[in-house]
């Protein structure tokens, strides 16, 4: 029998990944809301891993709130990543993965692009996707999984952000919104640029926005949490004392 998996957070994304290390023979064992972290670390001290696969708002109190026993174990998933987000809640080496799929309630599974993934868990993950047919990239150094998040908060502040000036699709952005696409993808470079420390290409980056767009034309920009995306995001330009003409625009509208 193989290790158990702890869920922390067992919604549509948590599922998915429940599915796989199932199907890899692990027993999967859920935390949900009406479960005490602390407790369930006291029942299963010696996990092969611990996702976290909670909502955007629940991430961070979660992070502060992981049992000790858990924090070797930990692997990550969600939007707006970055390796400072662990590393200030004492969280040292975990798993991360970047998902390039969608999961919403009803539907099955949508892959736009193979998920980087990276961290002393990497290889469990990746044979968990795999065994649903979801295709990942496992990393070998932090530099590429900085650039990985880099690059999927590219994407996704970019459309949330764009998609709350025109709405549509990301099919629509660059053939019918190109200018001010590319400004808001610039604001959004800079903003990671500074937070990141990382010297980033933004015509190589560009370049690799253009076919996470067209991996799925017909994606909607404008997600729930885009208001707060641009909020966050003209936050952190006050913060570093950047301009954002592309934001600014996107604010107005």
């Amino acid at each position: 029998m193989k290790k158990p998996v702890i869920i922390v957070g067992l919604g549509e994304m948590g599922g998915v990944f429940a599915r796989g290390f199932l199907r890899c023979g692990h027993p999967v064992y859920p935390v949900i809301r009406e479960t005490t972290p602390e407790l369930a670390a006291v029942d299963c001290p010696d996990p092969e891993v611990v996702l976290i696969a909670v909502a955007e708002k629940d991430f961070p109190p979660t992070l502060e709130n992981i049992p000790k026993p858990w924090k070797s174990r930990l692997t990550l998933l969600q939007n707006e990543l970055l390796p400072e987000i662990w590393t200030s809640r004492g969280i040292e080496n975990p798993t991360v993965i970047s998902v390039w799929f969608e999961k919403k309630k009803g539907r099955d599974v949508k892959v736009l692009l193979p998920s980087p993934v990276f961290g002393p868990h990497a290889q469990t993950i990746s044979s968990a996707l795999a065994a649903l047919e979801i295709p990942t990239t496992i990393l070998f150094s932090s530099s590429e999984l900085t650039r990985a998040l880099v690059m999927k908060n590219l994407f996704v502040f970019t459309i949330n952000i764009a998609g709350l000036a025109v709405g549509g699709t990301t099919g629509q952005l660059l053939e019918n919104h190109r200018r001010l696409t590319e400004e808001i993808f610039n604001d959004i470079v800079a903003l990671q640029r500074a937070q990141t420390d990382i010297d980033l290409d933004s015509h190589q980056l560009f370049a690799e926005f253009a076919t996470a767009l067209n991996a799925d034309p017909d994606h909607k920009c404008k997600g729930r949490s885009a208001p707060d995306r641009l909020r966050r995001a003209l936050e952190t330009a006050k913060l570093f004392n950047i301009k954002t003409p592309g934001l600014d625009k996107a604010n107005n509208y």
